[in-house]
């Protein structure tokens, strides 16, 4: 008897939301986004230095990183997490030309900073510094975030259960009836941050001109009862 009654109205929803109704119960889908801008980046700055000698290697970085640590003296207390504590040294081998000669030995000495600012406006000002100082560094799109993303996420999920709940209420409109409670609610994988464009990072020379933005997304998969 509902079948016959309602199969016209039903048809017409069907078309329009991807959701499939039983007797009593509609179920469907829902998804919430939310756009961002990072406020926040992690960075790593190397210094790294090549001699036949390995202690003359290991002190060419350690003279680098003090002047490092004296040049950013201003930033320190503005640094989250900051590590750079640990020195490397390893041993490469440098083909000959010749075959009856013996490959010349190399130290490599390299020691890395790293920390995170809460302040994007500290990021050219220290690069600057680095640049000054030979530091190796790389800059994409994963070393940007957002200080409060677990917040942005959750707000995306609350914006997917409130657009299931509003497609409920269409489908039980068309019905004449009344979306009820809640029966089922999945909540699928969590989508991390992607940017919203190829390239967060723009640079031009070597300075970061603009961060692109980011989203979040959710989705959900109810069902709901109809009173």
């Amino acid at each position: 008897m509902f079948k016959s009654r309602f199969t016209g109205v039903i048809a017409a929803a069907l078309m329009t939301l991807p959701a499939t109704t039983l007797a009593g119960e509609v179920s469907l889908s829902g998804e919430g986004s939310v756009r961002y801008e990072p406020d926040s980046a992690r960075l790593q700055f190397t210094a790294r230095a090549e001699h036949s000698d390995a202690k003359t290697a290991s002190e060419t970085v350690g003279n680098v990183m003090a002047e490092w640590r004296k040049a950013i003296g201003t930033y320190r207390s503005e640094l989250n997490d900051y590590s750079d504590a640990d020195l490397s040294v390893y041993t490469r081998m440098i083909p000959t030309q010749e075959k009856d000669q013996d490959p010349k030995q190399m130290s490599v000495a390299s020691q890395t900073v790293s920390f995170s600012i809460s302040d994007l406006s500290l990021l050219n000002p220290l690069i600057e510094k680095a640049n000054g100082l030979g530091l190796q560094y790389h800059l994409g799109s994963h070393q940007f975030f957002h200080s409060d993303e677990q917040g942005m996420e959750r707000e995306a999920l609350a914006r997917a259960i409130a657009d299931a709940k509003s497609r409920c209420e269409f489908v039980a409109q068309q019905l004449d009836q009344q979306c009820g409670e809640v029966v089922t609610l999945n909540i699928n994988g969590g989508h991390r941050p992607v940017p919203m464009m190829r390239a967060e990072a723009k640079m031009v020379g070597d300075a970061v001109s603009s961060v692109g933005p980011r989203e979040v997304s959710a989705s959900v998969h109810a069902t709901f009862e109809l009173d």
